[in-house]
């Protein structure tokens, strides 16, 4: 009987997830069973860090917010600056609030007494 070579899908499919991992090294990039399982396990590394990264980008805002507030003296907390900004329905975000906090003191300083009144 006569060896019986695959056609094209399997070779297309194969070449597809050895384009994704061009970059992996050593035989992550070469060996397909390898790259294979190294290909789902960065496509699951993504999806999960993908929310990780939004969370930590959001905590380092509201330090920075915290570290300003507490150092220029205005409030006591982070949350109770937060709750009247909502109060007062001023519209800023907190990365919003973490740039002008960085960038511009007076700003911020500026902004948080009109919450106050």
């Amino acid at each position: 009987m006569t060896r019986i070579t695959r056609g094209y899908i399997a070779r297309r499919r194969r070449t597809k997830m050895r384009s994704f991992a061009l970059n992996f090294r050593g035989a992550h990039s070469r060996l397909t069973r390898i790259t294979i399982q190294q290909t789902m396990r960065a496509l699951v590394s993504t999806d999960r860090d993908r929310g990780r990264q939004k969370r930590n980008f959001r905590r380092l805002w509201i330090t920075r917010i915290n570290a300003a507030i507490r150092e220029i003296g205005v409030y006591y907390s982070y949350s109770r600056s937060i709750h009247d900004l909502y109060k007062g329905q001023l519209l800023l975000n907190r990365k919003i609030l973490a740039q002008i906090a960085i960038s511009n003191r007076n700003c911020l300083y500026t902004i948080s007494n009109k919450i106050r009144s």
